[in-house]
């Protein structure tokens, strides 16, 4: 068996024993040996593989599918550009705490930097933005399969943050020298097993990520405390909610971090009304996780209003107002631990608001879509999340769509995703497919027009690929819509607003969904609950919106939400 054939064998078999079960793949030459036994392994049922031509949808494809699965996912790309395509993918990775195995192939060592064809430095391309670095190289020397195996399981160690409590994404350069392809020869000069009872070649002890955690440190230090949940990993959020339901703290949380029937309503129009905030101000403010969807819980975190305090679930704490005081780790999050003196008369005051703020913004909201003209994008996200199933998954575009949900009052489904870890628009709908691919209930995507169309390689599917139960739903409204609400929106901008931010494409979204042979239909908002209705396989439904009058509708619904709560 020839090096490369023998070490690709062993690193899927060791992902395997690891608990991978999904390998997304793009093609290539140099990394054949990986996808052939990717390949190999798929066919035995051991893993699921799923393969894209283009390496960013590739690299999104695998974010999403770990971030629904809850667990690392493995994509694997050849040498040169194609690895730089995974960059977006990477950093989002980092920056959301997503345990996402990137496995790219490269020359071996005695090729790189003398001009061999399609090679670039890349093992260190990623730098700061993975939590490890591993370089294989496929060598036919005995005793390199403890070494391969060892590197594959420290790899996902990693990646899943199992000592660090800190996930995200690992870089595995493979050095793999010809031939790249089986040779027929199936001896090598070790045996390539791995342990005898199919685990993993290391494992980490449950111990190890408990030394430490007992400290008796809580995040209760007697304040009445207003929490604020940005977006942090899943059993964050889950032991943010205990800690403060426990306590009778009010909490804002934004749209991927929301618990159902909790949580102040409209939460950022109430924080937006500054008059109303002074006059019921919190003791502190805790933030959990990174709040970033709007100005106005900015500036609530920022020590504006009072105190701030921060949780955080990994080596890196958010305060980019350099404001904290103290940083509390996640599993200061603990329940059982609130004062019993926990006054419930700030989360009164601040769920009543919310409720007055709903009904203000409701009424709002209404009067435009009785105004004869296309919807707006806020009203049109609305219309569209009270249409979803309760029992869906729903990814949210990071630009104007999550922002709207985030002023909203409705009701969100079971499970809400989105790409907050540097909040680009990039691959959102690969990682949309990739979460509906890993789950069983009904997969939603709401996105803008300009983020489907950065992504439309996403609907890129071939015939024999895995394919998701996923309805992708589009508001077209011609261009950049968030801009409007923005500094360059503002009317003594105008002369160049619209083709620089407005940037109108004019494209044929029915056109292109032809072109993957997606379903696709325009559909009116007042028609959404029969189009949404739960159906088989990847289509599109496009709502025509207006983006002119945003700033405007913005401007109403803060003044409506500010004399509300008087």
């Amino acid at each position: 068996m020839n090096p490369s054939t023998a070490l690709a064998r062993v690193v899927v078999d060791e992902l395997v024993r690891n608990g991978i079960t999904h390998v997304v793949v793009s093609p290539g030459s140099r990394s054949a040996p990986l996808a052939m036994a990717v390949a190999d392994a798929d066919a035995n049922g051991l893993l699921t593989l799923h393969v894209r031509v283009d390496e960013r949808a590739a690299a999104f494809t695998a974010l999403g599918l770990a971030k629904a699965a809850g667990a690392p996912t493995a994509v694997i790309t050849t040498s040169g550009t194609a690895v730089a395509n995974l960059h977006p993918a990477v950093a989002e990775a980092h920056h959301g705490g997503v345990p996402l195995l990137v496995l790219t192939a490269d020359r071996p060592a005695e090729l790189r930097g003398v001009g061999a064809n399609q090679t670039l430095d890349q093992a260190g391309i990623f730098r700061a933005s993975v939590r490890l670095l591993l370089e294989l190289a496929a060598d036919d020397r005995p005793g390199q399969v403890p070494y391969w195996r060892s590197s594959v399981s420290r790899a996902v160690i990693a990646a899943v943050g199992a000592i660090t409590a800190d996930p995200g994404p690992v870089h595995c350069n493979v050095g793999f020298r010809d031939p790249l392809v089986p040779d027929g020869d199936m001896t090598w000069v070790d045996s390539l097993d791995g342990r005898g009872d199919g685990g993993p070649w290391t494992s980490a002890s449950n111990t190890i990520r408990s030394v430490g955690i007992d400290t008796g440190s809580t995040v209760h230090d007697g304040s009445s405390t207003l929490m604020v949940i940005g977006d942090a990993p899943g059993a964050c959020v889950d032991a943010a909610w205990r800690v403060a339901t426990e306590a009778s703290w009010p909490v804002i949380a934004e749209p991927q971090s929301r618990s159902v029937g909790r949580g102040v309503a409209c939460g950022s129009l109430v924080a937006g009304s500054n008059g109303w905030v002074s006059r019921h101000a919190p003791e502190r403010v805790l933030v959990v996780g990174r709040p970033t969807l709007s100005r106005e819980i900015t500036r609530l975190v920022s020590g504006a209003v009072a105190p701030v305090d921060v949780v955080t679930a990994g080596g890196r704490w958010p305060d980019a107002a350099h404001a904290a005081r103290r940083v509390y780790s996640a599993f200061d999050l603990r329940p059982g631990t609130a004062p019993s003196a926990s006054s419930p008369a700030l989360l009164t005051a601040w769920a009543e608001a919310g409720r007055h703020a709903h009904l203000a913004a409701d009424r709002v909201l209404d009067e435009s879509l009785a105004d004869g003209r296309p919807p707006s994008g806020i009203a049109a996200v609305r219309e569209a999340l009270r249409a979803l199933p309760p029992d869906a998954i729903l990814f949210l575009g990071s630009s104007s769509v999550i922002r709207d949900a985030d002023l909203l009052a409705v009701a969100l489904p079971g499970r809400v995703l989105t790409n907050r870890g540097v909040g680009g628009i990039d691959g959102t709908v690969s990682s949309a497919v990739g979460a509906a691919l890993a789950s069983r209930w009904p997969g939603y995507a709401i996105v803008g027009d300009l983020t489907f169309l950065h992504d439309a390689n996403g609907l890129l599917i071939g015939p024999d690929e895995p394919r998701p139960d996923l309805c992708v739903i589009v508001l077209n409204d011609d261009g950049g819509g968030i801009f409007g609400l923005l500094e360059p929106g503002a009317p003594e901008h105008a002369g160049v607003f619209e083709r620089v931010f407005g940037t109108p494409h004019g494209v044929d979204i029915a056109a292109l969904c032809a072109a993957t042979r997606t379903p696709h239909e325009v559909v009116e908002v007042e028609k959404l609950a029969g189009a949404l209705a739960p159906r088989p396989g990847l289509r599109v439904v496009e709502v025509v919106i207006d983006r002119h009058g945003h700033r405007d509708l913005f401007g109403r619904l803060r003044v409506a939400v500010a004399e509300a709560l008087g």
